[in-house]
């Protein structure tokens, strides 16, 4: 069995292993026609219990093989031009290359001594992000698993500066469209999720600061703690961007941390055109940044920024056998010292990679491009007698709903585009996103492929039209 262990015997093995796999992926990218073979869960779950865990192949040109029947022949690939669903992007090769490396040498950015030039790099990187939203030379942070720890991780600073010895007091405010994670990140901090006040749209989805500001004002009235405001910088149905500015003066007037959760909006850092879309991002305490999102990062590489690297002393705990008191005394660079994680992988390698290939313009102009192409995307529904568009983006979301010529019930609509999704799905044609506004079901298309065109959406929406056309007349003949 140590001839499967990687290490200088083993190196020769290591390369003709991971060639074949990558031999393998590079077929499948290249012969993929559809984003999705259609496959169902019960079509493929006994494909998996047929497999029996304690009988190995013993052989990775086989487990390659079986691979293809059980992973690779029925995923969603994130590549193709018509997969328009979540916020799950194509991957540039630079990074990938640095998932390869980082994956075989296996560093862990908890402490210095397991992850030596990894830890710098991780805080080079960290120091380029702040640069970009304009935080000064007292900023840091941190690379996370996702979104959802950025921002628990900025709650719990927040919590902690908070100073409130009466958790019950404090409360957290936030638009009706930011991510469910604050909520779920408000009861992780024993604060409830009632102690989230949510904060009411425009019709472009943004939060309404004059409702912010009578809301900070009733709260301060009852004797309550603003704890936070958190800004969207890139709504996760919509991708509005709140309005950071009016958002910082009330921060700054009621003594609230500001948290501007940028998981989506963050490729605007590097944008050549866009970056003034994030005017005022500087003047938050913390920033959250998915590179997963929108710099074409695979999954994770994500961030947490914070504009006074001190705070983050709250995440802090020394333990004797990993980063002792003494460590700090000595100035050894402890990224555990940081984080909410210990063990942590070497994600920062991939943006690393990217940056040094293609440069900060380079993941800017792809980013560029789904924005343009988002904003075809609206002409084409805006002009489209069957479709009802939302609003207008500022990034690169569209959400709309098919309406029929014919008059039917909100309802019977509902279940059309319901229906249109779950089929358009099934066909494995292409893969959209759904979600509700005003309770009405209604679609989505995330765009962050540079390879999608206009024609795509086009074409996408002739199919989703002709299945919810379909089932409608289906459900009136039945009728």
């Amino acid at each position: 069995m140590r001839s499967h262990l990687l290490n200088d015997a083993t190196a020769e093995s290591y390369r003709r292993s991971v060639t074949e796999g990558v031999e393998r992926v590079a077929d499948k990218l290249a012969a993929t026609r559809r984003p999705f073979t259609g496959v169902t869960p019960a079509e493929l779950a006994p494909v998996i219990d047929a497999v029996d865990l304690d009988r190995p192949l013993g052989d990775a040109s086989a487990a390659l093989d079986e691979l293809e029947s059980v992973y690779l022949r029925d995923a969603v690939y994130f590549h193709h031009p018509r997969y328009l669903g979540h916020l799950n992007c194509p991957v540039v090769i630079p990074a990938v290359l640095g998932e390869a490396v980082l994956s075989a040498v296996n560093s862990s950015l908890d402490t210095w001594d397991q992850s030596a030039g990894g830890t710098l790099i991780e805080r080079k990187l960290i120091d380029w992000t702040n640069g970009r939203i304009g935080f000064g030379p007292g900023a840091d942070g941190v690379f996370t698993s996702g979104g959802s720890q950025s921002n628990l991780q900025a709650l719990l600073l927040a919590r902690e500066e908070a100073k409130s010895t009466d958790l019950s007091k404090l409360r957290i405010f936030s638009s009706e469209c930011s991510h469910f994670s604050v909520q779920k990140s408000a009861g992780l901090l024993g604060l409830g999720q009632d102690a989230v006040i949510s904060i009411p749209v425009d019709r472009n989805k943004r939060m309404q600061s004059v409702v912010l500001a009578a809301e900070l004002e009733a709260c301060r009235a009852e004797g309550l703690v603003p704890m936070a405001i958190v800004a969207t910088a890139g709504t996760t149905d919509f991708g509005s961007i709140d309005p950071l500015p009016e958002i910082a003066a009330l921060a700054d007037e009621y003594g609230a941390w500001m948290h501007v959760d940028a998981a989506y909006g963050c490729g605007l850092l590097a944008s050549p055109t866009r970056r003034g879309l994030l005017a005022g991002i500087e003047r938050a305490d913390s920033v959250t940044v998915d590179f997963h999102k929108s710099f074409f990062q695979p999954v994770s590489s994500s961030a947490i920024l914070v504009r006074d690297g001190a705070t983050l002393r709250h995440a802090t705990y020394h333990a004797d056998y990993l980063n002792p008191a003494r460590t700090v005394a000595e100035q050894i660079p402890n990224q555990v010292d940081k984080s909410l994680q210990t063990t942590r992988r070497f994600d920062a390698l991939k943006l690393w990679m990217t940056l040094r290939v293609m440069g900060a313009d380079g993941v800017g102009q792809l980013f560029d491009e789904v924005c343009d192409l988002a904003a075809e995307g609206f002409a084409l529904l805006a002009a489209d007698p069957r479709y009802d568009v939302v609003v207008e983006p500022q990034i690169s979301t569209l959400v709309y709903r098919y309406i029929p010529e014919d008059v039917t019930s909100p309802e019977d609509i509902d279940r059309a585009n319901l229906h249109a999704r779950k089929a358009l799905f099934a066909s494995g044609e292409a893969v959209v996103a759904g979600t509700k506004v005003d309770g009405r079901q209604y679609l989505k298309f995330t765009l962050l492929n540079p390879e999608t065109t206009a024609a795509d959406i086009a074409a996408v929406l002739d199919l989703i039209a002709g299945y919810a056309e379909q089932y409608l007349g289906e459900t009136l003949v039945h009728a």
